[in-house]
């Protein structure tokens, strides 16, 4: 968290996009859930759609402070040729959360695996690894609905010797409103910064519909 005030203020935005999402849990016993959630994002200062993709998976959760969850992601991206391709990810979490007064800090540790199915050269027949760090706090206002929190999210390249160590970051600051113990919605704003294969930078507004069962 330190370090937003000085990616900050040497970013220079190149694009911006609106990103939108669904998402849906259902209990399917005692510690197991069942997730599933569809997304869409735009860019080109949010004119076309980047991306659509709805992710299907199943959360165990050991306790209340400790889970552990696997997905898999569909994808129809919109290739260099301005096509849209499948493109295929499964990803791995470990998550931990734990309330510190009106505070609950939580952390999302991930690998994941992406398949492409555009190959402009040899190198995107390759699947791409990723391990990906998320710190997060939300301050949980006394009787009151609205919640502010921040968080950010760390991209390392995985069996990879041609990228860097760490060739995304993303910073957010948004708030949650609760309907219902069941349903919430999410807005937030993401400055990302992407240093591969070149820099750039990109303002994003989220919209995330949360749904239990």
């Amino acid at each position: 968290l330190l370090l937003v005030p000085a990616q900050i203020s040497f970013a220079q935005d190149d694009d911006f996009g609106l990103w939108f999402s669904a998402t849906t849990e259902l209990k399917l016993a005692k510690k197991l859930d069942f997730d599933f959630d569809i997304n869409l994002r735009t860019f080109d200062n949010s004119s076309r759609i980047e991306e659509a993709f709805f992710d299907i998976g199943l959360t165990y959760k050991f306790n209340k402070y400790f889970s552990a969850a696997a997905s898999y992601r569909f994808t129809e991206f919109n290739e260099k040729n301005d096509t849209f391709y499948p493109r295929h990810k499964w990803f791995a979490d470990l998550r931990g959360k734990m309330p510190v007064g009106d505070f609950d800090v939580s952390a999302r540790l991930r690998f994941e695996q992406r398949f492409k199915t555009y190959y402009k050269d040899e190198n995107d027949k390759e699947p791409q690894e990723h391990l990906r760090i998320k710190p997060k706090i939300l301050y949980d206002i006394p009787s009151f609905p609205l919640n502010p929190y921040i968080a950010s999210e760390l991209f390392f390249p995985v069996f990879n010797e041609d990228k860097k160590n760490l060739d995304k970051v993303r910073f957010i600051a948004g708030f949650e409103y609760n309907f219902t113990k069941k349903q919430s919605v999410e807005l937030d704003y993401t400055f990302e910064r992407d240093s591969y294969p070149k820099l750039s930078d990109m303002s994003i507004i989220s919209v995330n519909y949360n749904f239990k069962f």
